[in-house]
């Protein structure tokens, strides 16, 4: 019972850990209904391949982490054999409520969807009964009607279909023991009271308020990636100001971004701790790959998509003046591109609401510092 112990203390410390990586979980989200069957044979004192007993069952579960769930799972078993005849159709059935343990997102991190392929124990007690039929004589009645406590172990060896995850089908190689024999021996996990079962089964995971079959990822903010971004614009704006011979042009552009930015900050997109960021991505020269410190401002975009079902955005690539006309106009554009293409697959929106464009080189006011190697974005909604 102490190791038993210990399995249900790891699967809570993996419980705790994974629940901090994905969104919070409604009270019907991540509940799952399947099918199995296969045959189970008496472990000891019998002739495995001669005394097959096929069986049928329903689970039900749900799981409460990607790593940890719980099971509920009844089986029929239709065969007599080794036994005598209970001169029923359904010779017994076994009842139990059982643990389930990803251990591929327990070692490996779970990463927004199943793997295609996974291991899966699954470990608990139940309620096992032999049916008897009172038609038969006394003589022909087995001995006792059989109410016994069990418990089972086995390993799901998983296989994740289809494009949402929806379906799962699973081979379970298991160990059931009747662990107080007939009903009326002393509890412990005894060979000679245990049978060995090869079950193939299938399940379908109903959808989820979060529009999946499975758990999402929680797209969390990096507060140092946003301090990194403001300190980027005031050092431009440092740099700016100490051009004396310019300071005049420049001070109603400086004056139309302030006000830009200003508008920025009262929409969702921006956070209370960045208030002076206009989410804007930069870029290497010459390059359309985006840094990891510019995820930032496109997770800004993609929270304000979200928060604002209706809102439209149009993405603009620009480029340094440096080189052929030709080459910026097409590095502007694929510099659009690719921040268009991460909110698509990265954050899950819709293509029709992003608008992609390529305008070659910035104007005067970026020409003249490292701000014109950039993506902005605009608020197009009607």
């Amino acid at each position: 019972m102490k190791k038993v112990g210990l399995f249900f203390v790891a699967a809570a410390m993996a419980a705790s850990v994974s629940a901090q990586t994905v969104t919070e979980s409604k009270t019907f989200d991540n509940f799952y209904v399947g099918i199995n069957g296969g045959a189970a044979t008496k472990m000891t004192r019998n002739s495995w391949l001669g005394n097959l007993n096929p069986n049928a069952g329903l689970r039900i579960g749900r799981w409460f982490t990607p790593v940890f769930g719980l099971a509920a799972e009844s089986n029929a078993y239709f065969s007599n054999k080794p036994y005598a005849s209970t001169g029923t159709t359904v010779r017994g059935i076994n009842t139990s409520l059982l643990a389930t343990v990803n251990m591929s997102n327990w070692l490996g991190g779970y990463k927004g969807e199943p793997r295609p392929f996974e291991i899966i124990p699954v470990f608990g007690f139940g309620w096992g009964h032999v049916f008897g039929n009172h038609d038969l004589s006394l003589a022909e009645r087995p001995s006792k009607v059989m109410n016994a406590l069990t418990s089972k172990a086995g390993m799901d060896f998983a296989f994740n279909l289809g494009a949402k995850k929806a379906w799962q089908v699973y081979v379970e190689p298991s160990v059931t023991w009747a662990l107080n024999g007939n009903g009326y021996e002393d509890v412990q996990y005894n060979e000679n009271k245990g049978a060995f079962q090869v079950n193939a089964g299938v399940i379908y995971k109903f959808k989820n308020s979060n529009g999946t079959h499975n758990f999402a990822i929680a797209q969390l903010r990096d507060q140092s990636e946003i301090d990194g971004l403001n300190n980027k614009i005031n050092s431009l704006r440092s740099d700016m100001n100490d051009k004396d011979s310019q300071l005049a042009a420049k001070d109603k552009q400086i004056q139309d971004l302030q006000n830009q930015l200003d508008e920025c900050n009262k929409k969702p997109v921006v956070s209370a701790t960045a208030t002076n960021l206009q989410p804007t991505v930069l870029f290497r020269q010459g390059k359309s790959i985006i840094d990891r410190a510019q995820y930032a401002p496109i997770e800004m975009i993609a929270s304000y998509l979200k928060n604002n079902p209706s809102a439209k955005i149009v993405i603009k690539g620009y480029a340094s003046p440096e080189g052929p006309a030709r080459l910026n106009q097409k590095l502007s554009e694929d510099r659009a591109n690719v921040v268009k293409k991460v909110l698509i697959k990265k954050y899950k929106i819709n293509a029709d609401r992003l608008t992609a464009e390529g305008c070659g080189i910035t104007d005067k006011l970026f020409n003249e510092v490292a701000f014109n190697r950039v993506a902005t974005f605009n608020d197009v909604s009607e």
